[in-house]
């Protein structure tokens, strides 16, 4: 393995950008070349505007109107060049120090892909949103009864995959779906699936969280979907 694309949606990030894009920079990768790949999502705020300013460092896509997080990532999904393939989000939630041991089992080829679990206490976790704390606890246990998996945090931004156990899924959500929808269509697959513990500094609703209880009712259509067709 040679190299490893980083795939970073964005959207209405201007405070926090540059700040994980350093952090991505400064983080570890197994000795793996790496490529970030920026997918603005019709951003507002000035985001937009600045990531055109990067164009020479990394990829970068511009969407024409406002998707959803599954579009931005379908959309870096389409240029990944990478043998591993990783999701990180424009915030600061999560911490790219955690990149490489989540990555070293592929590289090792003991997985095929590999989560980062928020929940196993073995790393500092803000304390969830109860409500979102509840959700994900539904919807990873509707995960595990539908797909016959032990998962912890289906939810979890932090996803790790060798690029090649990818080649012919089709990501059809646009929104926070991707997640039930990419981890159905893994699942179906029967992968060799690790969990790692990874840290989480959760944001809430007036620091800029966008998810909300609404989408709960989409992952949990997705999940119901996939197990029965494509």
């Amino acid at each position: 393995m040679n190299k490893i694309s980083i795939i970073i949606p964005v959207y209405n990030e201007m405070s926090t950008l540059d700040k994980i894009l350093e952090k991505v920079e400064q983080a570890s990768f197994c000795g793996l070349e790496k490529e970030i790949i920026l997918i603005d999502d019709m951003s507002t705020d000035g985001t937009r505007e600045h990531l055109a300013e990067l164009e020479g460092r990394y990829k970068v896509f511009y969407h024409n109107y406002n998707q959803g997080k599954g579009a931005a990532i379908r959309t870096g999904m389409a240029h990944i060049t990478g043998d591993i393939m990783v999701i990180q989000d424009a915030d600061l939630e999560y911490d790219p120090a955690d990149y490489e041991e989540l990555i070293k089992l592929i590289v090792e080829d003991k997985a095929d892909v590999v989560y980062g679990s928020r929940l196993t206490g073995a790393k500092p976790s803000r304390s969830f949103m109860f409500t979102h704390w509840l959700g994900n606890k539904v919807l990873t246990l509707t995960t595990n009864l539908l797909y016959g998996a032990t998962l912890t945090d289906m939810e979890t931004c932090y996803k790790a995959f060798r690029t090649s156990f990818l080649e012919g899924i089709e990501i059809k959500s646009n929104r926070f779906d991707f997640e039930p929808e990419i981890t159905a269509k893994v699942l179906k697959r029967k992968p060799r699936l690790y969990e790692l513990p990874i840290s989480y500094y959760g944001r809430d609703y007036s620091e800029g969280k966008k998810i909300t209880w609404k989408d709960g009712f989409h992952a949990i259509w997705a999940l119901l979907k996939f197990r029965f067709s494509d």
